[in-house]
C-alpha cells in the first residue's frame, strides 16, 4: 500500500503528465512583452473559479527569465472534496513545464492549498524547483523574499478548521458571483466582484489584510531583505511598509494580476482584463519606484 506522500507524488506526476494541446508546436516566444521576472500566485487549478484561459493568454503574451509560482497553484483542498480538472487547467501545467524546458527558471513556493507539495521541497518536477521560500535579487540590487504568506495567517495556523469553513464560503461566493455576472453581461454591464466588494466592506476583513501585510513586511525586514513578494490574501498591491517594499501579486480567480520585474529592476503590477488581447498586456495598475 502506498504511503500518503507516495500517493500524492503519484497523483501530482499523473496530473503533470497528461498531455494537453500546448505541445511542441506551440510558439512560446512570449508575444511582445519580455520581463526579467514574473510572479504569479493563487491560480487555484482544480476549482471552477480558476481563470485558466485568461492565465494561458497572459503566459502566451509574455516571457521571462524567472517565473515564480508563489503558492496555491493547485487547490488540493477542493480536489480532495471533488475532482475538477478540465483541459484548460492541464494546459496551464503543460505551459509551465514548457517554460522550464525552454530555459526559464521556474520556482514553485507551495501555499496552504497545495501544502502537499511541501513534502517535495528540494526536489524538481520537470525542471520546476520546489522550495519553501526563495530570495530574488532584482536587476537594481533589491533582495526580495518570496513566500506564499499563509504562515502569517493566524486562522490557518491556529484554527485550520475555520479556514476550511471560510474556503467553502469563498467558493460559494465565487459561484454566486458567476451567476450575477452572467446576468450583468446580458444587460451589457461590466464584470463586478462580489467577494472583493464584501472584503472591502467588512471592517474585520480590511483589518485582517492590513495586519497580514504588516506581519509579512516585518518578517522580511527581520531577515534583512528590502522587499517581499507574497500572495495568499487575493489582494494585489505594491506599497512601502516601514521601509520594506511589500508586493502582493494578487490571484487568477478574480483580479487576474501578476507582479513583473522589468530588465532595469522596476517592479510593476499588471492586470489581465476580460477584454485584453492575447498579444499584449493591458495597462499597469500600479508601479513601484526604485
Amino acid at each position: 500500500m502506498k504511503s500518503p506522500l507516495e500517493h500524492r507524488s503519484s497523483w501530482l506526476g499523473q496530473a503533470m503528465a497528461r498531455q494537453g494541446h500546448d505541445d511542441e508546436h506551440d510558439d512560446d516566444k512570449g508575444g511582445g512583452k519580455r520581463y526579467r521576472a514574473v510572479f504569479i500566485s493563487d491560480l487555484h487549478l482544480g476549482t471552477p473559479g480558476c481563470r485558466a484561459e485568461d492565465l494561458l493568454d497572459f503566459l502566451k503574451a509574455s516571457s521571462s527569465e524567472h517565473l515564480y509560482l508563489v503558492g496555491d497553484i493547485i487547490d488540493g483542498w477542493q480536489l480532495r472534496r471533488r475532482w475538477y480538472w478540465p483541459q484548460a487547467h492541464n494546459d496551464v501545467v503543460q505551459k509551465l513545464l514548457r517554460r522550464a524546458r525552454k530555459g526559464c527558471r521556474v520556482v514553485f513556493v507551495p501555499g496552504n492549498h497545495d501544502e502537499f507539495a511541501r513534502g517535495f521541497i528540494g526536489h524538481q518536477f520537470g525542471g520546476i524547483e520546489v522550495v519553501d521560500d526563495a530570495v530574488h535579487l532584482t536587476a537594481d540590487g533589491k533582495r526580495l523574499w518570496v513566500t506564499h504568506g499563509d504562515y502569517f495567517d493566524g486562522v490557518i495556523q491556529c484554527a485550520k478548521w475555520l479556514a476550511y469553513v471560510g474556503d467553502n464560503l469563498y467558493e460559494f461566493t465565487l459561484k454566486l458571483n458567476r451567476y450575477l455576472n452572467h446576468l450583468r453581461a446580458k444587460f451589457g454591464l461590466p464584470y463586478w466582484s462580489l467577494s472583493a466588494y464584501l472584503k472591502h466592506k467588512v471592517k474585520k476583513a480590511v483589518n485582517f489584510i492590513s495586519d497580514f501585510e504588516q506581519a509579512v513586511a516585518q518578517e522580511a525586514k527581520k531577515r534583512g531583505h528590502q522587499g517581499v513578494v507574497c500572495g495568499h490574501i487575493h489582494h494585489a498591491e505594491i506599497r512601502e511598509i516601514e521601509g520594506v517594499l511589500y508586493c502582493n501579486d494578487g490571484d487568477w480567480v478574480e483580479s487576474l494580476t501578476a507582479l513583473v520585474e522589468h530588465h532595469d529592476g522596476r517592479l510593476e503590477l499588471v492586470r489581465w482584463g476580460d477584454t485584453a488581447p492575447t498579444v499584449a498586456l493591458q495597462s499597469a495598475v500600479r508601479a513601484a519606484t526604485a
